[in-house]
């Protein structure tokens, strides 16, 4: 793959690299609607097919925040055609690496030293680059290490990145009104964690050391004294990553095992720890030959505040769903009904998103769950081309819902895509061994 000896860091540099993308889509529309004049039997797959290509070309040599909101759509596989949610996908691992020289600058600049100085062994070249930053496998006193570096300019450019995607992004999702503000800032402030590379090793200490008690889990160790701002040092974790595996030829018991650890992982974070790895794609973890899952890459932490975290596991439970008085009063309370809503608009919302919560909470209504159950994914794609095509939804104000549901709704949506690869069928409430494990070291400790 062709290596980048720089990256636009500029903002008009970066909006005329934007500007280029929508005029070659705009090309895509002429020659499909040509096509359509001739024969009116043409879809849209062609189409969808070249934009999608087009905008991830485009995207691919900026990198960071728009790169970043790429690869968040391509997880969402009931929102997006097909060809985006492939195309997009490659930005969970593939897209163009940086230089050697722009590598040694990162590393002299933030490090103070080049590579070979700080390691025994370095590899020149990336093993996998993606949206933020790219790794380099190493070697020092017989270990072998990975090093992500982050690509120069990515942390300033964030919030000039999100203003050229918002009129996108709030066409499709049908945001209106200055409240969209508050969900632009809450993915902002996060992108701008992501970037803060000594965040995220604190933040990865801590949380592989509070779920070191979950079986079948390994993480990397991490490596302050040979990492900085924009350089990590980790274990090098030798395994497939998940979405490789997943194609291959797996046992139901190896996808159940995994399934389980992943699920007992997520909910011993979100009930336990109250904050949550909130970047769940297949890159982001590798299966080892001990068929063990390996978890990276804890750059992207949501903390869940109990004022959301109460209400938004009420409505989990069928009887509060179904008691309108409590479902009611639970909507208001996460945002999702607000005290300007016309009758109608609560009426209408309420309906969506009883449909709703009835189908996305049904892993939690019982003791287990088949995430590989056909059934339940039909019903979610159904749901999802029907609301796609509803006119009512159009008409009405899409802002909904406290800020806090944009990185807990990417959690749970990724979480069940990585189950539903895996054909998983899990014990739901598996993971409350593991908090009474946790009640006990608390009180130790206190």
């Amino acid at each position: 793959m062709k290596t980048l000896d720089r990256i636009p860091t500029g903002k008009i540099e970066r909006a005329s690299k934007l500007v280029k993308t929508g005029v070659k889509i705009g090309g895509n529309y002429v020659k499909y609607y040509s096509k359509k004049l001739v024969n009116s039997d043409t879809t849209k797959d062609e189409l969808n097919e070249d934009n999608a290509s087009d905008i991830y070309d485009g995207l691919k040599t900026l990198k960071g925040s728009a790169l970043k909101v790429a690869q968040m759509l391509s997880m969402e596989k009931n929102l997006l055609p097909n060809a985006y949610v492939e195309k997009f996908s490659l930005s969970q691992f593939s897209v163009p690496p940086l230089s050697a020289p722009l590598v040694r600058k990162t590393f002299k600049k933030y490090l103070g030293n080049y590579p070979e100085e700080v390691y025994d062994t370095f590899t020149k070249d990336s093993i996998n680059a993606a949206s933020i930053g790219q790794v380099h496998k190493a070697t020092k006193d017989g270990k072998d290490l990975a090093v992500k570096i982050q690509y120069p300019g990515v942390a300033q450019s964030i919030s000039s990145d999100l203003a050229l995607v918002k009129p996108i992004a709030l066409r499709m999702f049908n945001i209106k009104g200055k409240d969209s503000d508050k969900y632009f800032k809450e993915v902002e402030d996060k992108l701008v964690e992501e970037t803060n590379y000594l965040l995220e090793i604190a933040q990865s200490q801590e949380i592989t050391q509070a779920c070191h008690i979950i079986e079948n889990l390994k993480f990397p160790q991490y490596y302050p004294e040979l990492s900085s701002e924009k350089i990590i040092t980790m274990d090098w974790m030798a395994g497939q990553h998940l979405s490789e595996f997943a194609k291959t030829n797996f046992s139901p018991e190896l996808g159940n095992k995994l399934g389980q650890t992943l699920w007992d992982f997520y909910m011993f974070q979100i009930h336990g720890l109250r904050k949550v790895h909130a970047d769940p794609h297949p890159g982001n973890f590798l299966v080892n030959e001990q068929e063990e899952l390996i978890a990276i890459d804890f750059g992207c932490i949501k903390e869940v505040p109990d004022s959301f975290y109460t209400p938004y596991f009420e409505l989990a439970k069928p009887e509060n769903i179904s008691n309108d008085a409590v479902f009611t009063k639970t909507l208001y309370d996460l945002e999702i009904l607000i005290p300007t809503d016309s009758p109608e608009e609560i009426k209408f919302f309420k309906g969506l998103f009883h449909e709703m919560l009835s189908l996305f909470t049904l892993p939690f209504h019982a003791e287990t769950f088949d995430f590989g159950n056909s059934e339940f994914w039909a019903k979610i794609a159904e749901l999802g081309e029907r609301f796609s095509a509803d006119k009512e939804i159009r008409k009405m104000n899409g802002n909904r819902g406290s800020k806090h549901f944009l990185y807990m709704n990417r959690t749970f949506f990724g979480l069940y895509n990585l189950l539903h690869d895996l054909k998983a069928n899990i014990e739901v409430n598996s993971f409350r061994g593991y908090l009474k494990e946790l009640d006990k070291l608390s009180l130790k400790m206190g």
